[in-house]
């Protein structure tokens, strides 16, 4: 099993990171669109959307994607104008700052139509920020997830070592808050070590100790999202009575159990670089 999650791991990194670098902004935009096709399949079974509902909303999800892909009113050209994206990610953003809390402090369980549109809301917005930081730059892609991967990393090693309250034990057990501690220091460590690559990613002030201090901070919200993000599709499989969102890939589940925590996180980078950045 140990080896399986490996093999797919050092694959799913390589053929990432290749697409990412390689791949003109539309090419890219497309290829991600197909893996939020096939995220959504997910979302729509832990939704538990009847059939017809189920074939709706996976086709909605690539149509919406599709348009704002391909055709001219959206302004397509190696990325949207900013409008659109402040637009897209900003609703995406509000959704996990204002109404995810609740969700997850109540344990909702909404209608399926409720569930389609926070669906599309979801996991539209998070690959519109995909698709407009790549189009920026490709390191800034991966600038932004690796807030979430180290989040994800240091939650895991120092909750396994100092571990002791519960973060969320009724959606998922294992979380606790030494490791959101954890995560939140390694974030802001890991913001300090690149807070000197600001110019080159295209901020155009000088980067003062005001201007370090609103990075780190900044950086650490990101990964707080980033653990909501995982906490909230640990409770649609909770409720839906599944381990795994999928099988898609051996010995790491589905793909919303890997983008689970970037669907938070992601919005909100687009957004900053939207605000902050050349």
């Amino acid at each position: 099993m140990l080896a399986t999650r490996i093999v797919t791991g050092v694959a799913l990194i390589g053929a990432v990171l290749a697409a990412l670098f390689v791949l003109p902004g539309a090419a890219w935009g497309a290829l991600s669109l197909a893996a939020v096709g096939v995220a959504a399949t997910e979302w729509a079974t832990l939704s538990g959307l009847p059939r017809p509902a189920w074939w709706l909303f996976v086709a909605g999800t690539l149509a919406i994607g599709a348009n704002l892909l391909f055709t001219p009113a959206a302004g397509f050209v190696e990325g949207w104008p900013t409008g659109v994206v402040v637009a897209v990610c900003g609703a995406t953003t509000l959704f996990w700052v204002v109404v995810a809390p609740l969700w997850l402090a109540r344990e909702w369980r909404p209608p399926p139509l409720a569930m389609a549109v926070t669906g599309w809301v979801v996991l539209i917005g998070a690959w519109v920020a995909v698709v407009q930081l790549q189009a920026r730059s490709p390191w800034l892609v991966l600038a932004a997830m690796a807030i979430v991967w180290i989040a994800d990393t240091a939650a895991y090693f120092t909750g396994r070592a100092f571990g002791r309250r519960r973060l969320a034990p009724r959606v998922s057990p294992g979380k606790t808050w030494e490791g959101v501690y954890g995560a939140l220091v390694a974030v802001a460590a890991y913001a300090l070590a690149i807070a000197s690559k600001a110019g080159a990613a295209g901020y155009p002030g000088p980067v003062t100790w005001a201007a370090l201090a609103v990075w780190v901070v900044l950086a650490v919200a990101l990964a707080g999202l980033s653990v909501e993000g995982d906490l909230f599709e640990s409770l649609l499989k909770r409720q839906a009575g599944v381990k795994d969102s999928g099988r898609l890939l051996p010995g790491h589940g589905g793909v919303l159990d890997r983008i689970d925590a970037l669907l938070a996180a992601m919005p909100a980078a687009a957004l900053l670089a939207a605000f902050f950045l050349r």
